[in-house]
């Protein structure tokens, strides 16, 4: 089956709400769509949403990349192959792992509604749902549980904790947390580099009493070695984020003694699902866990993100909540909330619908 045409576009939708981590404050977010066109009429989706900062790519630069000859000479592709075209572009576009994953996700989406099949079920899916945190930026005591409240009548109860600029506000908040929602609700924290050492280990000692699932990139990037001062116990639930950008690293953090005991998974990282599904692989043989996560993302990526995550049997935790924040998007369907878990379709592709 022929690709008959490829459109590529930006389009910025605003936040729901502002939210702030240790570097930054967003209001809005820009998103690069893809679309590949099948001789049949089908069309499979792709989006791209780098975070600059992380990777070095903007979204304008993704957009930019998708209107290229290279990928406007997709045309007359058979979508068949779409695992070559999809090495040919890491060749065209290294490092841009926005453009790449766009690319691949629209492959995707649309090679599964061509034979029929979903995304996951191709890959072999291991599990159904898993709970996803919401993530709660950083912010005064009083608004965070203000708005772990809003979650958890929503039904969710998982909450992912920004933290990273006041340490002692930090813990205030942690406890004030588990004071107020207790055993039934899980909470994790991701601090995106804001510790030192020393403030981590301080951090671990004030929260010891308060079971912490996981702690997401608590040093900057290039100090994991310092992590190693830490018991094996205490590094089985820190989380490679920020340092994680692509299988080369998958492999560096796996050898020897293991800095972190969980990886966090990002298409918008590794340049899509083939590169998540390198990653995962290495990190299974590594016995390390997996959490998927996101940045502000439409429904077609978090979607994408779901069914490779759920087509490999070490992922451990969702923190897909990407969607959430937006106030528009371009398409529906993909999945849906159940009991705060997170449940795909299984239509052909990706299984949502352009609006």
């Amino acid at each position: 089956m022929k690709i008959v045409a490829v459109r590529a576009y930006l389009k910025k939708m605003a936040l729901k709400k502002p939210y702030t981590i240790a570097y930054n404050t967003f209001s809005d977010v820009s998103l690069a769509f893809l679309e590949i066109e099948l001789a049949n009429g089908m069309i499979g989706y792709g989006s791209g949403s780098p975070a600059e900062e992380v990777v070095g790519e903007t979204t304008e630069q993704t957009v930019a990349n998708l209107n290229t000859s290279f990928v406007a000479n997709l045309v007359g592709r058979d979508i068949r192959h779409f695992q070559q075209i999809i090495f040919e572009s890491n060749v065209q576009f290294p490092h841009l792992p926005g453009t790449l994953a766009a690319i691949d996700i629209a492959l995707h989406d649309a090679f599964g509604k061509y034979l029929g099949v979903s995304i996951a079920s191709f890959y072999g899916q291991k599990m159904n749902a898993l709970p996803t945190s919401m993530t709660i930026g950083i912010k005064g005591l009083d608004a965070t549980l203000e708005e772990a409240k809003e979650y958890a009548a929503m039904g969710f109860k998982v909450f992912k904790v920004k933290t990273g600029l006041d340490l002692q506000e930090d813990i205030e908040r942690i406890k004030a947390l588990y004071t107020h929602f207790g055993k039934d609700y899980t909470i994790r924290v991701d601090a995106n580099q804001g510790y030192d050492l020393e403030q981590l280990k301080l951090f671990l000692k004030a929260t010891a009493s308060y079971p912490l699932e996981l702690i997401e990139q608590p040093l900057p990037v290039g100090k994991e070695q310092a992590l190693l001062e830490l018991s094996a116990a205490e590094r089985k639930c820190l989380t490679a984020d920020e340092a994680l950008k692509d299988p080369q690293a998958a492999l560096h953090l796996a050898a020897g003694e293991h800095a972190f005991g969980i990886y966090n998974i990002k298409l918008m990282k590794c340049g899509g699902i083939l590169g998540a599904k390198q990653i995962a692989t290495i990190a299974q043989h590594a016995g390390i866990d997996l959490f998927w996560g996101c940045n502000d993302e439409s429904i077609i990526s978090i979607t994408a993100a779901l069914h490779i995550a759920y087509a490999c049997p070490n992922t451990k935790y969702i923190d897909l909540d990407g969607s959430f924040d937006l106030m528009e998007d371009l398409v529906t369907g993909g999945f849906k909330v159940q009991d705060g878990c997170l449940v795909i379709n299984n239509a052909p592709g990706f299984g949502f619908n352009k609006i």
